[in-house]
């Protein structure tokens, strides 16, 4: 049976070197695995609305919480079909970033603890209203914010086009996502999840036989 596996954290928490190792590892062990990634800024025209907002080139359609929340998820709608074609073919699909991540970062816009209206609103929505997978496992990957920050900060400077948008440079807001994230977790929100120490060096084939059961 197929397993979709959600890799969640802060911005520059190192969640692309992990779905790196993981795929390899995945490979290694003779699993068939599909990466995606969400937001698609260069696939869906939804994500890059989405992106022009956080960069300030929308008006005022980036402050409204539930007007972002909508956009991203209606990019995973618009991936499901995909998704659902990758969870046929492949033992493992892993994602970057997914449901969770939305909840997350709106739940801390409104300074929401993860238990509030807009995590289940957005619950319902993708689930429920778009019909978009069900993970079967969530990983997050937690760093210190400082630590996140000067990785996110690294990669502004050293990756063309990787400037920060409002989101990632928010000290502030990155801090309430991430408590908003370690309550997910330890709630078990939408499915199991699994911490890891993100500033370790992480034993991907050990993790990747775990996951595969």
């Amino acid at each position: 049976m197929s397993r979709l596996i959600v890799i969640e954290g802060l911005d520059g928490a190192g969640k692309r070197t992990l779905s790196d190792a993981l795929c390899a590892a995945f490979d290694a062990a003779g699993a068939r695995v599909a990466r995606l990634a969400f937001p698609r800024y260069d696939d869906d025209v939804h994500a890059q609305l989405a992106r022009e907002a956080l960069y300030g080139k929308a008006g005022d359609l980036g402050e409204s919480v539930y007007a972002m929340a909508v956009l991203f998820a209606l990019d995973r709608r618009a991936a499901a079909p995909d998704l659902r074609a990758a969870l046929a073919g492949n033992d493992v699909v892993l994602v970057d970033r997914y449901i969770a991540s939305n909840a997350a970062y709106q739940s801390a816009r409104l300074g929401q603890d993860g238990d509030g209206d807009v995590a289940a609103w957005i619950q319902d929505l993708e689930l429920q209203r778009f019909g978009i997978p069900i993970p079967d496992h969530q990983l997050l990957l937690q760093v210190p914010r400082a630590v996140a920050a000067e990785r996110a900060a690294h990669r502004e400077r050293t990756e063309a086009g990787r400037e920060r948008d409002a989101y990632e440079s928010d000290g502030g807001l990155q801090e309430r996502v991430a408590a908003v994230y370690a309550r997910f977790a330890a709630t078990g929100w939408l499915s199991p999840w699994t911490v890891l120490d993100g500033t370790a060096e992480l034993d991907a084939p050990a993790l990747a036989a775990t996951l595969l059961g």
